[in-house]
């Protein structure tokens, strides 16, 4: 079927899916993050999203359907109950859908980490929601927008950027994340050069030693109010007022449809830094 050739070959599944996921049938699928749920809509699927995580109601069409995990944790009992096809997850969540896998429900893993992983989802979730051909028009239009982007501008140098995901603790994001593509798209590049995973905590005192030319931040890790506070009163980005806060942080980090959004938004206001 369908559905269970797809989670194979994506490496993630368990069980059968449902007796009725058929090409013919349009499959009901749980997008347990949020920039799952955001190419879903951007396809055109947006009706076969049964359910959602906490924070894939914003910045979807996916605002009706049931909350039904968070990155933490996932409701597997609510997640059965709405009889799904498909569940499409992250590999890290793969402990916290094994009683899904185990009640025969497809669950499918798709990296989410890197640039190409922007493309490869939407074309994956395209083939597992039957609009491959809405998918490949998707990830053109994506493609050239961005080619757009790039093509006005011309840097003399590269301000060193550090991504504030989270304020206390600090938590930032390392060389092989896909917003360090974004970065370098936008003139820039990542403060941090060395870190063990894509997203990973940073220590106040490495803060501190690494100077970062600018700091970027979305609205959700309330930044602002930290700012008279170390270790970000000793920054030199700091007094200078180079501190960015994104209003709306899924632009930046949901590595869905909008990244073109985040990307405009970096390159705005790095220009007068790297001039």
């Amino acid at each position: 079927m369908l559905i269970l050739a797809l989670a194979a070959s994506l490496g993630g599944c368990a069980g059968s899916p449902r007796a009725n996921a058929s090409p013919a049938h349009a499959p009901r699928i749980v997008a347990l993050m949020p920039s799952f749920a955001e190419d879903l809509c951007a396809i055109g699927a947006g009706a076969d999203i049964v359910g959602v995580s906490e924070y894939g109601k914003s910045g979807s069409c996916a605002r009706t359907a049931p909350a039904v995990a968070n990155f933490a944790s996932v409701d597997a009992e609510k997640i059965v109950a709405l009889h799904p096809d498909a569940v499409v997850g992250i590999p890290a969540q793969r402990i916290l859908t094994a009683p899904l896998r185990r009640a025969g429900i497809a669950t499918v893993f798709l990296r989410d980490e890197s640039y190409a992983d922007i493309f490869a989802d939407v074309r994956q979730l395209g083939a597992l929601s039957d609009r491959r051909a809405q998918a490949q028009a998707l990830i053109a239009k994506m493609q050239a927008r961005t080619r757009q982007l790039q093509s006005s501008e011309h840097f003399k140098r590269s301000a060193r950027v550090f991504v504030v995901l989270q304020a206390q603790p600090i938590w930032t994001v390392g060389p092989q994340s896909y917003i360090s593509t974004l970065l370098r798209m936008a003139g820039a590049r990542n403060a941090v050069t060395q870190l063990p995973r894509p997203y990973a905590q940073y220590s106040a005192e490495a803060l501190i030693a690494l100077q970062p030319d600018a700091i970027v931040a979305g609205s959700d890790t309330q930044l602002q109010l930290l700012l008279t506070r170390e270790p970000w009163r000793s920054l030199r980005a700091v007094r200078d007022r180079h501190v960015f806060i994104l209003p709306d942080p899924g632009l930046l980090e949901r590595p869905g449809p909008r990244y073109n959004e985040g990307l405009s938004w970096l390159i705005e206001r790095l220009r007068p830094l790297s001039t």
